[in-house]
Protein backbone atom coordinates (compact mmCIF):
# COMPACT_ATOMS: atom_id res chain seq x y z
CA UNK A 1 0.00 0.00 0.00
CA UNK A 2 1.24 3.56 -0.42
CA UNK A 3 2.94 5.07 2.47
CA UNK A 4 1.26 7.89 3.53
CA UNK A 5 2.72 7.79 6.86
CA UNK A 6 3.57 11.83 6.45
CA UNK A 7 -0.40 12.50 7.28
CA UNK A 8 -0.49 10.33 10.44
CA UNK A 9 -2.13 12.02 13.49
CA UNK A 10 -3.48 14.60 10.89
CA UNK A 11 -7.30 14.62 9.83
CA UNK A 12 -8.12 14.05 6.22
CA UNK A 13 -11.71 14.22 5.05
CA UNK A 14 -13.04 11.99 1.89
CA UNK A 15 -15.57 12.94 -0.03
CA UNK A 16 -16.98 10.62 -2.13
CA UNK A 17 -16.43 6.49 -2.16
CA UNK A 18 -16.21 5.17 -5.22
CA UNK A 19 -13.06 3.09 -6.76
CA UNK A 20 -10.94 6.46 -5.82
CA UNK A 21 -12.20 7.15 -2.61
CA UNK A 22 -12.57 3.93 -0.98
CA UNK A 23 -8.79 3.30 -1.74
CA UNK A 24 -7.78 6.54 -0.56
CA UNK A 25 -9.62 5.90 2.87
CA UNK A 26 -8.13 2.54 3.24
CA UNK A 27 -4.97 3.90 2.58
CA UNK A 28 -4.99 7.01 5.12
CA UNK A 29 -6.60 4.64 7.81
CA UNK A 30 -2.99 2.60 7.50
CA UNK A 31 -0.86 5.26 7.42
CA UNK A 32 -2.68 6.31 11.03
CA UNK A 33 -5.08 9.63 9.74
CA UNK A 34 -8.25 10.29 10.90
CA UNK A 35 -10.12 9.56 8.18
CA UNK A 36 -13.75 11.96 8.16
CA UNK A 37 -15.47 9.81 4.92
CA UNK A 38 -18.80 10.97 2.83
CA UNK A 39 -20.57 9.68 0.46
CA UNK A 40 -23.76 11.41 -0.77
CA UNK A 41 -25.64 7.76 -1.04
CA UNK A 42 -26.50 5.45 1.22
CA UNK A 43 -24.82 2.78 -0.82
CA UNK A 44 -21.34 4.24 -0.65
CA UNK A 45 -21.75 5.58 3.17
CA UNK A 46 -21.80 1.47 4.05
CA UNK A 47 -18.85 0.55 2.23
CA UNK A 48 -17.20 2.57 5.14
CA UNK A 49 -18.33 0.12 8.40
CA UNK A 50 -16.41 -2.60 7.89
CA UNK A 51 -13.31 -0.61 7.91
CA UNK A 52 -14.55 0.63 11.43
CA UNK A 53 -15.48 4.10 10.44
CA UNK A 54 -19.21 6.16 11.34
CA UNK A 55 -19.92 8.35 7.77
CA UNK A 56 -19.62 12.00 8.82
CA UNK A 57 -21.48 14.37 6.81
CA UNK A 58 -19.00 17.19 5.09
CA UNK A 59 -21.32 19.60 3.84
CA UNK A 60 -22.49 20.09 8.05
CA UNK A 61 -19.26 19.60 9.69
CA UNK A 62 -16.71 21.86 11.38
CA UNK A 63 -14.15 22.64 8.92
CA UNK A 64 -11.72 24.00 11.39
CA UNK A 65 -10.75 20.42 12.26
CA UNK A 66 -9.93 18.82 8.61
CA UNK A 67 -6.71 19.72 7.25
CA UNK A 68 -7.46 18.88 3.51
CA UNK A 69 -10.24 17.28 1.18
CA UNK A 70 -9.22 14.54 -0.62
CA UNK A 71 -12.62 14.62 -3.47
CA UNK A 72 -13.33 12.09 -5.82
CA UNK A 73 -13.25 14.09 -9.35
CA UNK A 74 -16.11 13.30 -10.26
CA UNK A 75 -17.81 15.66 -7.96
CA UNK A 76 -17.38 19.26 -8.44
CA UNK A 77 -15.81 21.95 -7.18
CA UNK A 78 -16.19 24.81 -8.50
CA UNK A 79 -18.32 24.41 -11.58
CA UNK A 80 -21.35 24.12 -12.47
CA UNK A 81 -21.95 24.45 -9.01
CA UNK A 82 -19.37 23.72 -6.36
CA UNK A 83 -20.55 20.48 -3.48
CA UNK A 84 -21.82 21.96 -0.47
CA UNK A 85 -18.42 20.27 0.88
CA UNK A 86 -16.04 21.58 -0.98
CA UNK A 87 -17.60 25.40 -1.20
CA UNK A 88 -16.84 24.99 2.74
CA UNK A 89 -13.54 23.46 2.21
CA UNK A 90 -12.71 26.37 0.29
CA UNK A 91 -14.45 28.97 2.80
CA UNK A 92 -11.84 27.16 5.46
CA UNK A 93 -8.81 28.27 3.41
CA UNK A 94 -8.35 24.34 3.27
CA UNK A 95 -6.97 22.47 0.54
CA UNK A 96 -8.64 20.68 -2.10
CA UNK A 97 -6.95 17.58 -3.66
CA UNK A 98 -7.21 14.57 -5.02
CA UNK A 99 -6.12 10.56 -4.82
CA UNK A 100 -3.28 11.08 -7.50
CA UNK A 101 -1.85 14.14 -5.58
CA UNK A 102 -1.41 12.01 -2.69
CA UNK A 103 0.07 9.57 -5.04
CA UNK A 104 2.76 11.75 -6.41
CA UNK A 105 3.79 13.88 -3.47
CA UNK A 106 4.28 10.92 -1.40
CA UNK A 107 6.51 9.11 -3.81
CA UNK A 108 8.19 12.40 -5.31
CA UNK A 109 11.50 10.10 -6.38
CA UNK A 110 9.59 7.71 -8.61
CA UNK A 111 9.83 8.24 -12.66
CA UNK A 112 6.31 9.51 -13.60
CA UNK A 113 4.47 9.81 -16.81
CA UNK A 114 2.00 12.04 -17.20
CA UNK A 115 -1.05 11.77 -20.35
CA UNK A 116 -3.79 13.66 -20.75
CA UNK A 117 -6.22 15.01 -23.41
CA UNK A 118 -9.93 14.83 -24.72
CA UNK A 119 -10.01 11.35 -26.58
CA UNK A 120 -6.82 8.52 -27.23
CA UNK A 121 -5.38 8.83 -23.42
CA UNK A 122 -6.24 5.33 -22.30
CA UNK A 123 -4.90 3.79 -25.15
CA UNK A 124 -1.49 5.67 -24.68
CA UNK A 125 -1.23 5.02 -21.04
CA UNK A 126 -1.87 1.42 -21.64
CA UNK A 127 0.38 1.46 -24.52
CA UNK A 128 3.06 3.59 -23.03
CA UNK A 129 2.80 1.21 -19.67
CA UNK A 130 3.21 -2.02 -21.47
CA UNK A 131 5.89 -1.22 -24.06
CA UNK A 132 8.19 0.05 -20.99
CA UNK A 133 7.36 -3.00 -19.26
CA UNK A 134 8.33 -5.28 -21.71
CA UNK A 135 12.02 -3.13 -21.61
CA UNK A 136 12.52 -4.16 -18.20
CA UNK A 137 11.15 -1.68 -15.92
CA UNK A 138 8.59 -2.36 -13.58
CA UNK A 139 5.93 -0.29 -14.88
CA UNK A 140 2.25 0.60 -13.42
CA UNK A 141 -0.44 2.19 -14.97
CA UNK A 142 -3.53 4.11 -13.30
CA UNK A 143 -5.15 7.16 -12.28
CA UNK A 144 -8.41 7.50 -14.43
CA UNK A 145 -7.79 4.88 -15.91
CA UNK A 146 -7.58 1.32 -14.29
CA UNK A 147 -6.22 1.03 -10.56
CA UNK A 148 -7.29 3.70 -8.69
CA UNK A 149 -4.24 6.11 -7.25
CA UNK A 150 -3.90 4.57 -3.84
CA UNK A 151 -4.49 0.96 -5.04
CA UNK A 152 -1.05 0.85 -6.91
CA UNK A 153 1.80 -0.64 -5.36
CA UNK A 154 4.60 0.94 -3.55
CA UNK A 155 7.40 2.21 -6.53
CA UNK A 156 11.41 2.68 -6.33
CA UNK A 157 13.72 5.25 -8.36
CA UNK A 158 14.29 2.26 -10.84
CA UNK A 159 10.72 2.37 -11.68
CA UNK A 160 7.97 3.87 -13.66
CA UNK A 161 4.53 5.27 -13.33
CA UNK A 162 2.37 6.12 -15.99
CA UNK A 163 -0.87 8.40 -15.40
CA UNK A 164 -3.50 8.90 -17.43
CA UNK A 165 -5.51 12.20 -16.12
CA UNK A 166 -8.50 13.95 -16.89
CA UNK A 167 -8.92 17.53 -16.59
CA UNK A 168 -10.90 17.13 -13.05
CA UNK A 169 -7.82 15.17 -11.55
CA UNK A 170 -5.32 18.30 -13.07
CA UNK A 171 -7.95 20.53 -11.33
CA UNK A 172 -7.21 19.33 -8.10
CA UNK A 173 -3.36 18.64 -7.92
CA UNK A 174 -1.16 20.73 -6.58
CA UNK A 175 2.70 19.93 -5.68
CA UNK A 176 2.53 16.83 -8.08
CA UNK A 177 5.27 17.00 -10.46
CA UNK A 178 5.82 14.67 -13.62
CA UNK A 179 9.44 14.01 -15.41
CA UNK A 180 7.38 14.09 -18.62
CA UNK A 181 3.87 15.11 -19.80
CA UNK A 182 1.83 14.65 -22.57
CA UNK A 183 -1.34 16.55 -24.59
CA UNK A 184 -2.39 14.60 -27.23
CA UNK A 185 -5.31 16.87 -28.65
CA UNK A 186 -8.06 19.41 -27.52
CA UNK A 187 -11.84 18.92 -28.36
CA UNK A 188 -14.63 20.37 -26.76
CA UNK A 189 -15.53 17.92 -23.90
CA UNK A 190 -16.91 17.97 -19.77
CA UNK A 191 -17.75 22.14 -21.01
CA UNK A 192 -19.71 22.54 -17.93
CA UNK A 193 -17.43 21.25 -15.22
CA UNK A 194 -14.67 24.32 -16.34
CA UNK A 195 -16.82 27.48 -16.91
CA UNK A 196 -16.52 27.14 -20.80
CA UNK A 197 -14.03 26.06 -23.73
CA UNK A 198 -11.22 28.58 -21.98
CA UNK A 199 -11.59 26.82 -18.93
CA UNK A 200 -11.19 23.49 -20.41
CA UNK A 201 -7.92 24.72 -22.48
CA UNK A 202 -6.74 25.72 -19.02
CA UNK A 203 -7.56 23.22 -17.18
CA UNK A 204 -5.43 20.87 -19.20
CA UNK A 205 -2.59 23.04 -19.50
CA UNK A 206 -1.88 22.94 -16.07
CA UNK A 207 -0.35 19.28 -16.89
CA UNK A 208 2.87 21.52 -17.73
CA UNK A 209 2.94 23.41 -15.02
CA UNK A 210 4.38 19.95 -13.06
CA UNK A 211 7.17 19.33 -15.16
CA UNK A 212 10.42 18.22 -12.87
CA UNK A 213 13.78 16.95 -13.93
CA UNK A 214 14.66 17.46 -17.94
CA UNK A 215 11.10 18.75 -17.99
CA UNK A 216 9.73 17.03 -21.08
CA UNK A 217 6.77 18.44 -22.59
CA UNK A 218 5.19 16.40 -25.33
CA UNK A 219 2.40 18.36 -27.39
CA UNK A 220 0.21 17.56 -30.44
CA UNK A 221 0.07 20.89 -33.06
CA UNK A 222 -2.61 19.13 -35.10
CA UNK A 223 -5.38 20.77 -33.28
CA UNK A 224 -5.84 24.58 -32.63
CA UNK A 225 -5.27 24.81 -29.08
CA UNK A 226 -3.06 22.86 -29.08
CA UNK A 227 -0.69 24.21 -31.36
CA UNK A 228 -1.38 27.64 -29.69
CA UNK A 229 -0.16 25.98 -26.36
CA UNK A 230 2.94 24.71 -27.84
CA UNK A 231 3.72 28.43 -28.39
CA UNK A 232 3.42 29.95 -25.59
CA UNK A 233 5.20 26.94 -23.83
CA UNK A 234 8.07 27.21 -26.07
CA UNK A 235 8.11 30.85 -25.64
CA UNK A 236 8.17 30.57 -22.03
CA UNK A 237 11.36 28.25 -22.08
CA UNK A 238 12.98 25.44 -19.35
CA UNK A 239 11.07 22.67 -20.94
CA UNK A 240 12.40 19.89 -23.56
CA UNK A 241 9.26 20.66 -25.96
CA UNK A 242 8.74 17.62 -28.66
CA UNK A 243 6.33 18.59 -31.04
CA UNK A 244 3.70 15.86 -32.40
CA UNK A 245 1.87 15.53 -35.76
CA UNK A 246 -0.03 12.80 -37.84
CA UNK A 247 -0.53 15.32 -40.64
CA UNK A 248 2.82 17.72 -41.23
CA UNK A 249 6.40 17.04 -40.74
CA UNK A 250 7.75 18.71 -37.91
CA UNK A 251 11.55 19.39 -37.31
CA UNK A 252 13.26 18.54 -34.25
CA UNK A 253 9.36 16.55 -33.36
CA UNK A 254 7.78 13.42 -34.21
CA UNK A 255 5.72 12.85 -36.78
CA UNK A 256 4.06 10.44 -39.14
CA UNK A 257 4.94 10.79 -43.00
CA UNK A 258 2.47 10.61 -46.02
CA UNK A 259 3.33 6.83 -46.06
CA UNK A 260 2.58 6.15 -42.96
CA UNK A 261 6.17 6.00 -41.15
CA UNK A 262 6.55 7.16 -38.01
CA UNK A 263 9.17 9.70 -38.06
CA UNK A 264 12.01 10.52 -35.37
CA UNK A 265 13.51 13.98 -35.92
CA UNK A 266 14.48 14.33 -32.63
CA UNK A 267 17.87 14.81 -33.35
CA UNK A 268 17.61 16.34 -37.06
CA UNK A 269 18.34 13.09 -38.83
CA UNK A 270 14.62 12.28 -39.75
CA UNK A 271 14.84 8.94 -38.80
CA UNK A 272 12.24 6.58 -39.98
CA UNK A 273 11.13 4.17 -36.81
CA UNK A 274 8.31 2.16 -37.91
CA UNK A 275 5.54 1.59 -41.12
CA UNK A 276 2.41 2.21 -38.94
CA UNK A 277 0.72 0.21 -42.13
CA UNK A 278 2.06 -2.88 -40.37
CA UNK A 279 0.60 -2.32 -37.22
CA UNK A 280 -2.86 -3.82 -37.97
CA UNK A 281 -4.16 -4.08 -34.39
CA UNK A 282 -3.66 -0.05 -34.25
CA UNK A 283 -5.79 1.11 -37.26
CA UNK A 284 -6.69 4.94 -38.08
CA UNK A 285 -4.47 8.15 -37.18
CA UNK A 286 -6.05 8.34 -34.29
CA UNK A 287 -4.39 5.28 -33.07
CA UNK A 288 -1.11 6.19 -35.00
CA UNK A 289 -1.09 9.61 -33.01
CA UNK A 290 -1.26 7.36 -29.95
CA UNK A 291 1.63 5.59 -31.21
CA UNK A 292 3.91 8.88 -31.75
CA UNK A 293 2.93 10.04 -27.90
CA UNK A 294 3.94 6.75 -26.65
CA UNK A 295 7.40 6.88 -28.52
CA UNK A 296 8.33 10.26 -27.42
CA UNK A 297 7.05 9.39 -23.88
CA UNK A 298 9.08 5.90 -23.70
CA UNK A 299 12.05 7.62 -25.60
CA UNK A 300 11.69 10.23 -22.41
CA UNK A 301 12.17 7.14 -20.13
CA UNK A 302 14.85 6.05 -21.42
CA UNK A 303 13.59 3.16 -24.19
CA UNK A 304 15.90 3.31 -26.78
CA UNK A 305 13.93 2.73 -30.66
CA UNK A 306 14.46 -1.34 -31.10
CA UNK A 307 12.41 -1.98 -27.58
CA UNK A 308 9.71 0.73 -28.31
CA UNK A 309 8.43 -1.32 -31.82
CA UNK A 310 9.21 -4.37 -30.13
CA UNK A 311 6.20 -2.69 -27.76
CA UNK A 312 3.75 -1.62 -30.58
CA UNK A 313 3.60 -4.97 -31.78
CA UNK A 314 3.40 -6.88 -28.70
CA UNK A 315 0.15 -4.53 -27.81
CA UNK A 316 -3.16 -6.33 -27.13
CA UNK A 317 -5.02 -3.05 -27.06
CA UNK A 318 -7.96 -2.26 -24.48
CA UNK A 319 -11.28 -4.03 -24.29
CA UNK A 320 -13.89 -2.53 -26.24
CA UNK A 321 -11.53 0.20 -27.68
CA UNK A 322 -11.61 -1.10 -31.90
CA UNK A 323 -10.99 -4.56 -29.95
CA UNK A 324 -10.18 -7.32 -32.85
CA UNK A 325 -12.06 -10.09 -31.53
CA UNK A 326 -10.68 -12.63 -34.41
CA UNK A 327 -12.27 -13.47 -37.54
CA UNK A 328 -14.92 -16.78 -38.50
CA UNK A 329 -14.60 -17.45 -41.88
CA UNK A 330 -13.28 -14.36 -43.17
CA UNK A 331 -15.31 -11.99 -41.50
CA UNK A 332 -13.28 -9.83 -38.50
CA UNK A 333 -15.16 -8.88 -35.50
CA UNK A 334 -14.50 -5.52 -34.08
CA UNK A 335 -15.44 -4.58 -30.84
CA UNK A 336 -15.71 -0.97 -30.23
CA UNK A 337 -18.42 -0.62 -27.56
CA UNK A 338 -16.31 2.41 -25.66
CA UNK A 339 -17.65 4.48 -28.87
CA UNK A 340 -20.77 6.07 -26.86
CA UNK A 341 -21.01 9.33 -29.49
CA UNK A 342 -20.61 9.64 -32.92
CA UNK A 343 -17.06 11.50 -32.42
CA UNK A 344 -15.80 8.13 -31.05
CA UNK A 345 -17.42 6.02 -33.80
CA UNK A 346 -16.15 8.19 -36.56
CA UNK A 347 -12.66 7.22 -35.44
CA UNK A 348 -13.40 3.59 -36.52
CA UNK A 349 -15.52 3.93 -39.36
CA UNK A 350 -12.47 5.17 -40.43
CA UNK A 351 -10.08 2.45 -40.12
CA UNK A 352 -12.34 0.31 -41.68
CA UNK A 353 -13.90 -0.79 -45.61
CA UNK A 354 -16.27 -2.91 -45.94
CA UNK A 355 -17.97 -2.21 -42.48
CA UNK A 356 -21.29 -4.28 -41.42
CA UNK A 357 -22.00 -1.69 -38.74
CA UNK A 358 -24.01 -2.05 -35.05
CA UNK A 359 -25.02 0.76 -34.24
CA UNK A 360 -27.30 2.47 -31.66
CA UNK A 361 -28.29 2.08 -28.27
CA UNK A 362 -29.72 5.39 -26.06
CA UNK A 363 -28.83 8.42 -28.17
CA UNK A 364 -26.71 11.73 -27.66
CA UNK A 365 -27.51 14.87 -28.59
CA UNK A 366 -26.76 15.17 -31.90
CA UNK A 367 -27.24 11.14 -32.55
CA UNK A 368 -24.56 9.83 -35.60
CA UNK A 369 -24.57 13.58 -37.33
CA UNK A 370 -21.27 14.27 -38.91
CA UNK A 371 -20.71 10.37 -39.64
CA UNK A 372 -22.10 10.94 -43.57
CA UNK A 373 -18.19 11.04 -44.98
CA UNK A 374 -17.85 7.85 -43.42
CA UNK A 375 -20.53 5.97 -44.97
CA UNK A 376 -18.62 4.86 -48.35
CA UNK A 377 -16.85 2.57 -45.59
CA UNK A 378 -20.36 0.88 -44.55
CA UNK A 379 -22.15 -1.74 -46.13
CA UNK A 380 -24.88 -2.02 -43.77
CA UNK A 381 -26.26 -0.68 -40.86
CA UNK A 382 -27.81 -2.91 -38.07
CA UNK A 383 -29.93 -0.55 -35.72
CA UNK A 384 -30.13 -1.65 -31.88
CA UNK A 385 -31.65 -0.31 -28.53
CA UNK A 386 -33.64 3.31 -28.28
CA UNK A 387 -32.39 4.95 -31.36
CA UNK A 388 -33.47 2.44 -33.66
CA UNK A 389 -36.08 4.34 -35.04
CA UNK A 390 -34.21 8.08 -34.69
CA UNK A 391 -30.84 6.16 -36.88
CA UNK A 392 -33.32 5.04 -39.00
CA UNK A 393 -34.76 8.37 -40.30
CA UNK A 394 -31.69 9.88 -40.19
CA UNK A 395 -29.70 7.13 -42.34
CA UNK A 396 -32.79 7.06 -45.11
CA UNK A 397 -31.73 6.30 -48.06
CA UNK A 398 -27.91 7.30 -47.58
CA UNK A 399 -27.25 3.91 -46.21
CA UNK A 400 -28.74 -0.08 -46.27
CA UNK A 401 -30.02 -0.75 -43.26
CA UNK A 402 -31.89 -3.14 -40.70
CA UNK A 403 -33.79 -2.66 -37.50
CA UNK A 404 -32.78 -5.84 -35.20
CA UNK A 405 -33.95 -4.05 -31.57
CA UNK A 406 -31.28 -6.00 -29.61
CA UNK A 407 -27.78 -6.64 -29.60
CA UNK A 408 -27.95 -10.86 -30.35
CA UNK A 409 -30.36 -10.04 -33.72
CA UNK A 410 -28.21 -7.66 -34.76
CA UNK A 411 -24.57 -8.93 -34.49
CA UNK A 412 -26.59 -12.44 -36.20
CA UNK A 413 -27.62 -10.30 -39.29
CA UNK A 414 -24.62 -8.62 -39.45
CA UNK A 415 -22.64 -12.01 -39.67
CA UNK A 416 -24.67 -13.65 -42.26
CA UNK A 417 -24.85 -10.75 -44.36
CA UNK A 418 -20.88 -10.22 -44.48
CA UNK A 419 -20.51 -13.58 -45.10
CA UNK A 420 -22.33 -13.82 -47.89
CA UNK A 421 -21.33 -10.52 -49.56
CA UNK A 422 -18.01 -12.05 -51.12
CA UNK A 423 -16.28 -8.34 -50.29
CA UNK A 424 -12.85 -8.61 -49.23
CA UNK A 425 -12.15 -8.77 -45.08
CA UNK A 426 -15.58 -8.15 -44.50
CA UNK A 427 -15.86 -6.47 -40.87
CA UNK A 428 -18.68 -6.82 -38.22
CA UNK A 429 -18.34 -4.22 -36.54
CA UNK A 430 -20.00 -2.76 -32.97
CA UNK A 431 -19.47 0.76 -32.55
CA UNK A 432 -22.46 2.33 -31.52
CA UNK A 433 -22.18 6.03 -30.77
CA UNK A 434 -24.53 6.02 -28.18
CA UNK A 435 -24.73 5.45 -24.36
CA UNK A 436 -25.63 1.65 -23.08
CA UNK A 437 -27.90 2.21 -20.58
CA UNK A 438 -31.37 1.32 -22.55
CA UNK A 439 -30.15 -2.08 -22.70
CA UNK A 440 -27.13 -2.79 -20.67
CA UNK A 441 -25.54 -1.52 -17.36
CA UNK A 442 -22.22 -0.20 -18.72
CA UNK A 443 -20.56 -0.06 -22.76
CA UNK A 444 -18.04 -2.79 -20.83
CA UNK A 445 -21.29 -4.83 -20.47
CA UNK A 446 -22.26 -4.30 -24.07
CA UNK A 447 -18.69 -4.56 -25.09
CA UNK A 448 -18.51 -8.21 -22.96
CA UNK A 449 -22.36 -9.53 -24.67
CA UNK A 450 -20.71 -8.72 -27.79
CA UNK A 451 -17.76 -10.73 -27.34
CA UNK A 452 -19.96 -13.25 -25.94
CA UNK A 453 -22.02 -13.81 -29.58
CA UNK A 454 -19.01 -13.98 -31.17
CA UNK A 455 -17.79 -16.75 -29.20
CA UNK A 456 -20.65 -18.61 -29.92
CA UNK A 457 -20.52 -17.93 -33.35
CA UNK A 458 -16.93 -19.39 -33.54
CA UNK A 459 -17.88 -22.60 -31.92
CA UNK A 460 -19.91 -23.27 -35.30
CA UNK A 461 -17.59 -21.44 -37.82
CA UNK A 462 -13.83 -21.55 -38.78
CA UNK A 463 -11.90 -19.44 -36.53
CA UNK A 464 -8.70 -17.13 -37.63
CA UNK A 465 -7.02 -15.33 -35.54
Amino acid sequence: MIDLSHLRGKTIAVLGLGKSGLASVKALINAGAIVWAWDDTAQGRDLIEPLGLAPINLAECDWTEPDMLVISPGIPSTFPTPHPAAEKARRAGKPIICDVELLCTSQADVPTLAITGTNGKSTTTALTAHIITQAGIKTQAGGNLGNAALGLEPSTADDCLVLELSSYQLDLLEHSEFDACALLNITPDHLDRHGGMDGYIGSKRQIFARNKGPKWAIISIDDEPCAKMAVELAREGGRHIIEISVKNPVDHGIYVDDNGWLIDDLSGAKTRILDLNTVAHMPGKHNWQNIAFAYGLCRARGVDATRIIDGVMSFPGLAHRQERLGSIDGVVFVNDSKATNAEASAKALSSYYNIYWIVGGKPKEGGIAGLEEFYPNVKKAYLIGAATNEFAEALGDDLPWAKCETLDVATKAAFEDAKASGDDAPVVMLTPACASFDQFKSFEARGDAFRDLYNALAKAGKVNA
